[in-house]
C-alpha cells in the first residue's frame, strides 16, 4: 500500500466525493418530492393523471439509470436538446428515484386503514387536518424503511455518473487505475462511498426508531 500515493490524490478524491454528494442530495430531494406528488395522485385516484403516473413508475423502475443517462447525454442532442453532464445526472437520478419513492409512499398511504379516515372525518377534522395529523404520520412510519433503502440505492447509483463525463468518484478511480495503483485507488473508492452512505443509513435507522417510539409503524 503506497501511502504517499493516497496522500497525493486525497484532495482530488475529496473534491470528487463532494461532487457525488451534491448531485446525489439534489437527486434524492427531487425524488422524494416527485414521489409524494405521484403517490398523492394515485392515492386520490385522480383521473388521467393516475394512468400517466402508473406508466411513469413502470418505466422508471424498469430501465437502468445508465440507459437513461445515455439517452439524456447522447440521445437528446440528436433531437437538438443539449444537457450538460450535471443536469443529466440530476434528471436521471430524480427520474428513477421518483418512481421508487412514489411506490414507497403509496404503500405507506395504503397501509392506513379507511376506518382511520372515517373516524377523523366524524370528529370534524378537515381533509387537510386529516392528512397532516392522521394519515401522513402513520404512512411515513410505514414508508420510512423503503424510503431509506431507496435513498441508499440512489447514492450507490451515482457510480455510473462517470459515463456523462462527470469527474465523480468512479471517474477519478478509473483514471488512477491507469497509473497501476489499483489497490490504493479501490481502497479510497470504497472508503469514500462508505463515508458517504453509512451516515445516511444511520440517519434513516434513527428516524425509524423515532417513528416506532412515537407509536406508529411496526
Amino acid at each position: 500500500m503506497d501511502l504517499s500515493f493516497i496522500i497525493k490524490w486525497l484532495p482530488l478524491f475529496g473534491a470528487a466525493a463532494w461532487l457525488t454528494v451534491s448531485l446525489a442530495f439534489v437527486g434524492v430531494v427531487v425524488s422524494v418530492a416527485l414521489g409524494f406528488l405521484c403517490a398523492g395522485i394515485k392515492y386520490y385516484r385522480i383521473p388521467v393523471l393516475r394512468e400517466l403516473v402508473s406508466v411513469y413508475v413502470e418505466v422508471g423502475r424498469n430501465t437502468p439509470l445508465m440507459i437513461q443517462l445515455f439517452f439524456l447525454y447522447f440521445g437528446l442532442p440528436r433531437l437538438g436538446i443539449l444537457l450538460e453532464g450535471r443536469t443529466c445526472a440530476i434528471v436521471g437520478l430524480s427520474f428513477i428515484g421518483g418512481a421508487y419513492m412514489a411506490e414507497a409512499i403509496r404503500g405507506g398511504l395504503s397501509a392506513v386503514g379507511k376506518n382511520q379516515t372515517e373516524s377523523g372525518l366524524s370528529l370534524g377534522l378537515s381533509r387537510l387536518q386529516l392528512l397532516r395529523h392522521v394519515i401522513m404520520p402513520q404512512a411515513m412510519a410505514v414508508a420510512l424503511p423503503v424510503i431509506g433503502a431507496t435513498a441508499i440505492f440512489l447514492l450507490k447509483e451515482t457510480s455510473v455518473f462517470s459515463i456523462v463525463a462527470l469527474p465523480d468518484l468512479m471517474y477519478l478511480a478509473k483514471d488512477l487505475l491507469k497509473e497501476g495503483h489499483s489497490a490504493e485507488s479501490n481502497m479510497m473508492l470504497v472508503v469514500a462511498y462508505l463515508v458517504i452512505i453509512l451516515p445516511v443509513s444511520l440517519f434513516f435507522a434513527f428516524l425509524e426508531r423515532r417513528a416506532r417510539h412515537a407509536g406508529f409503524g411496526a
